[in-house]
């Protein structure tokens, strides 16, 4: 079975994209710059309703567009969102922090991981920016990430098929690799084969 992630830029299109087959919602704002941290009242009102449907609603936690180098008021901002998300009845976080030189940063991760009290983690698109993956997959599957959504290179390519299919075979079932970044609901099922995994994202991988 597929597991079609939509991504929603506020609540508008919830309601018709679960209608119209969506099994897990990732809620963000300001898609236009790949997505930031939802206001409490628009997380709220999709956990009343993705929680009737039993569908999973993952909150994006990202204070600002660009990089994902974050200082310590950033961190505090996203350690609040996260609070705040959890209490408005987010079911998953969705998160990552870069070193300068692009590799995960342990120390934000781990205070960003204690403040999210046990919620489902996915580490984001920061992922693709990571040269040495093999460790960086490691220490996520160590601290108990649960997914990790990537593209496989940057998101004006086409997604790198051999790059994730390597991911998957790599992570062996201990992680879960989402595909993300130019899936829609015609390519889905061929990618998701193609890549080995069963998680999709976007905000066409169904059709309303």
């Amino acid at each position: 079975m597929i597991i079609k992630e939509f991504c929603a830029e506020n609540f508008t299109d919830i309601p018709k994209a679960i209608i119209a087959g969506a099994t897990r919602i990732e809620l963000c704002d300001n898609l236009a710059v790949g997505g930031t941290t939802p206001s409490y009242g628009v997380i709220k009102e999709a956990a009343i309703y993705t929680k009737d449907d039993n569908i999973p609603l993952a909150v994006i936690i990202r204070p600002r567009s660009g990089n994902f180098v974050y200082n310590s008021t950033e961190v505090k901002i996203m350690e609040e969102d996260i609070l705040k998300a959890a209490e408005a009845g987010a079911t998953a976080l969705v998160m990552g922090a870069l070193t300068e030189d692009n590799n995960i940063d342990k120390e934000t991760m781990e205070t960003l991981l204690i403040a999210s009290q046990g919620l489902q983690i996915t580490f984001h698109m920061a992922f693709d920016e990571i040269e040495d993956w093999k460790p960086a997959m490691d220490y996520l599957i160590d601290e108990g990430v649960e997914k990790i959504l990537a593209h496989g290179g940057p998101l004006d390519k086409p997604l790198n098929i051999d790059k994730i299919k390597e991911m998957v075979e790599y992570a062996d079932g201990r992680i879960n690799i989402i595909i993300g970044g130019g899936v829609t609901y015609d390519n889905a099922e061929e990618l998701a084969h193609q890549t080995g995994t069963n998680y999709v994202h976007g905000t066409k991988i169904v059709e309303f």
